[in-house]
């Protein structure tokens, strides 16, 4: 997993201080730094552009974006290649009956992981346009909490819950994100095409890893689904993907508002600087068990939190 964008000169500062004791030793050319932080190859150029590299790389992103949102009061834009087929390719996934899914959780250390499978008919687009569904990455949370209810009252779909404690438990048997995210999507697409025979034209995942990893992680799995169609910004091209990230989104903010109504505060989202203060409050007024019910205890925040 590759993910790029510009920050401003403050965040330059704090992420050099930050990487100051994981430099390597050789930096690409016009880098200020290249450094290791666990699974994740972080790369920082003169121009403030900063490359995130490998298996976390979402994970360490999200934090930046964080540090970026609160220097800066607003959040980097992520760079984009542009295609000429991009058109082409967006029809081609657009106008037809499909199944699709997406994940919301995965960037959150506070929080469940969700995934979420939708069936979309031909015959639901105009219905899902006038929600504003095929812009769904341009929606308000307040938009997702207005209109999931109406998706979910007429597509089909399959959602999985996983909470904190299971997240936990499965990253101490050695499974990584995008292990758990490939055995989850496995489990909704399986879930839902056992819920009635539909016409299906295709098969779509919002690719978060190569199709060769993906069906890797899922080897010891006892019913796997093949006929996929993986492809990046899948929200954008294909309808189904669309609602499962709405789905997705909206179950999230219910879990964490059930969640923050039950510790007697909002909890705040992402990884950034914000998440930790808020921690370490809860780790004083519960102890620092409660951690394995609310958070996922591989993120950087678990150190900054506990003070290790």
């Amino acid at each position: 997993m590759t993910i790029s964008f510009k920050v401003s000169d403050n965040t330059k500062e704090k992420m050099i201080e930050h990487y100051k004791y994981m430099k390597r030793d050789k930096t690409p050319a016009y880098a200020i730094f290249q450094a290791d932080d666990a699974d994740t190859v972080i790369t920082l150029y003169e121009s403030g552009k900063v490359v995130f590299q490998g298996i976390s790389a979402d994970i360490d992103a999200n934090i930046w974006k964080e540090t970026e949102i609160m220097l800066n009061g607003k959040a980097p834009e992520e760079k984009e290649k542009k295609e000429k087929k991009d058109d082409n390719d967006k029809n081609d996934y657009y106008f037809v009956n499909s199944i699709g899914s997406d994940e919301v959780g995965t960037g959150d250390y506070f929080g469940p992981v969700i995934v979420c499978a939708s069936y979309v008919n031909k015959k639901d687009i105009t219905f899902l346009e006038e929600l504003g569904v095929r812009d769904s990455k341009k929606l308000t949370d307040e938009k997702i909490l207005k209109i999931a209810p109406s998706i979910m009252n007429k597509i089909p779909y399959s959602a999985y819950i996983l909470k904190n404690k299971e997240y936990n438990m499965m990253q101490n048997k050695g499974y990584n994100m995008n292990k758990i995210k490939a055995i989850l999507h496995n489990k909704v697409l399986l879930s839902l095409m056992k819920k009635d025979n539909y016409i299906i034209d295709m098969v779509v995942i919002d690719q978060f890893t190569s199709p060769r990893s993906y069906f890797g992680f899922l080897k010891n799995e006892d019913n796997v689904y093949r006929k996929i169609t993986f492809t990046t910004k899948a929200e954008d091209k294909c309808l189904s993907v669309a609602c499962s990230s709405i789905i997705s989104r909206y179950i999230f903010l219910k879990e964490t508002e059930e969640m923050g109504n039950k510790l007697g505060s909002l909890i705040p989202k992402g990884a950034g600087v914000m998440v930790d203060e808020y921690g370490k409050k809860i780790v004083n007024k519960y102890g620092k068990d409660i951690l394995n019910d609310i958070a996922k205890l591989n993120f950087k925040n678990t150190e900054k939190i506990l003070g290790n």
